[in-house]
């Protein structure tokens, strides 16, 4: 039976966030979503390059087990280059991404799984998650410490495990299933999963026929939830071309993958034609060539983004006009239930209020200042402090200081050792984590926090949690399942 995917892919910055660091894709034979992490430092670039890198499968006619291979060959590849521009780029230090790429051929679905970004299999009206989190709480979860519902709200529940960060070890997992004429394979960034019950993205996957529409509705759910992350929905249903009227067949790009910006890959072209000028195209990213976008579709980023930036941009100037003129106590109010984390005086300090001043009116003022020196971080932290990192609320606030305090305390550690400060050291070994229940827990080895997309290395303390590593020898291909 010919097979075909009928696909859909949505992203939205969130209503936080200023950039989108999310790439997705989705075409006739390939269904991929990456999650950049690294903040300014570059998640956008990380997540781009790994997708683009992907696009020239979505063309290529292979057999399942050489579909398979060329998947993996085209991730490390990725990888690679993610390295590279680290290497080039010391700004770009401490930025990854995390991936799940989907690849058909006929009815057979290679699918490789790297993070925590979750994919979903809707059969017969049930909805299974068929990827499992690389992440620091399913770890716990795994060996009984917490229980699901209790990772759910873990204040380390945003560290990953494992990551695209260009290291030579960064691989994922992978499989091959068995697809179904009718089956709906989803997948979604943590900003959807992280911020909408699970029963009721169940709900809509199986309640909603089409799947623009159904990508539409989680992103919309997910920005009505408050979402401060990006929010990133591909979906893509197995159909059977000779009972139902073919799909259509150009790709669509979302997110960081189909913005034009100096140091990330340009818009893939068509899914085959074009590819491999796309892989080449890296260095005049910048150009603005119109033919190089015949044949694409940059999917709608969602209903609320244009809105929300509109919003946004009307809030300041409400803001500002109000302000000055010595008028709304409610626009004032608003601008004081906002915080962010900077600097003062050298220690990492929580603001309230909004990281800028309208004349002789200061918008924001100290909450509380850490005990964590600014030197003590990493270059690529520090140049996210001086900019300021914002956060949903204080809890938010919290939860961030005490990840740059892990991340403090590893550079201490490195430096102890005679070795430099960095947020991914490729070759880190550290000793075992203390337990989940002390106050200083730190995360698995190469965890990574996907909220500010920088790498944890682990501290010395005393030995309980699991040492989660990054598996070095090369996966082979599964038989199908």
């Amino acid at each position: 039976m010919p097979f075909a995917f009928h696909y859909a892919a949505r992203s939205d910055v969130g209503m936080v966030r200023s950039n989108n660091e999310d790439s997705g894709y989705a075409g006739p034979h390939l269904l991929a979503m990456a999650d950049g992490m690294g903040g300014h430092a570059g998640g956008d670039v990380a997540s781009s390059t790994v997708v683009a890198a992907l696009v020239e499968l979505d063309g290529e006619s292979l057999s399942g087990r050489e579909a398979s291979q060329a998947l993996l060959d085209r991730i490390r590849a990725a990888n690679h280059e993610i390295g590279s521009a680290v290497d080039e780029n010391p700004r770009l230090d401490g930025m990854g991404t995390t991936l799940i790429a989907m690849l058909r051929t006929g009815d057979r679905i290679a699918l490789a799984h790297i993070g925590d970004s979750r994919a979903f299999l809707v059969r017969d009206g049930e909805v299974t998650q068929v990827t499992k989190d690389h992440s620091f709480v399913q770890n716990l979860v795994d060996e009984g410490r917490i229980t699901a519902d209790e990772a759910k709200t873990h204040p380390q529940r945003s560290l990953v495990t494992r990551v695209l960060t260009g290291a030579d070890g960064d691989e994922p997992d992978l499989v091959v299933r068995q697809g179904r004429a009718g089956d709906r394979y989803v997948i979604a960034s943590d900003g959807l999963t992280d911020y909408v019950a699970r029963e009721t993205v169940d709900e809509v996957l199986r309640d909603t026929k089409d799947p623009g529409e159904c990508a539409d509705r989680l992103v919309a759910l997910a920005l009505r939830a408050g979402a401060p992350d990006n929010v990133t929905v591909v979906v893509g249903d197995l159909v059977d071309i000779a009972k139902v009227d073919a799909p259509p067949t150009q790709p669509q790009v979302v997110g960081a993958a189909a913005a034009r910006r100096r140091g990330t890959r340009p818009i893939p072209v068509t899914p085959a034609e074009k590819a491999a000028a796309l892989s080449k195209s890296a260095a005049r990213s910048g150009d603005d060539d119109e033919d190089d976008e015949e044949g694409v579709t940059l999917a709608e980023e969602g209903p609320r983004t244009r809105r929300g930036v509109a919003l946004r941009l009307a809030a300041a100037l409400v803001v500002a006009v109000v302000v000055l003129a010595g008028g709304s106590y409610a626009a004032y109010a608003w601008s004081q239930r906002q915080y962010y984390l900077g600097e003062q005086d050298g220690i990492v300090t929580v603001f309230r209020g909004v990281d800028q001043d309208l004349g002789p009116i200061s918008l924001h003022s100290p909450e509380y200042s850490t005990t964590i020196p600014v030197d003590d971080l990493p270059a690529s932290y520090q140049q996210s402090l001086e900019r300021g990192i914002e956060v949903a609320n204080r809890a938010d606030a919290d939860s961030r200081v005490s990840e740059l305090r892990v991340q403090a305390e590893a550079c201490r550690y490195a430096r102890s050792q005679g070795d430099a400060c960095r947020t991914v050291p490729p070759t880190w070994t550290a000793p075992s984590p203390t337990p989940s229940g002390s106050s200083t827990a730190s995360p698995s080895p190469g965890a990574t926090p996907s909220t500010t997309g920088t790498s944890l290395p682990t501290l010395p303390s005393t030995p309980s949690l699991p040492s989660v590593g990054v598996p070095t020898s090369t996966p082979t291909v599964p038989p199908p399942v």
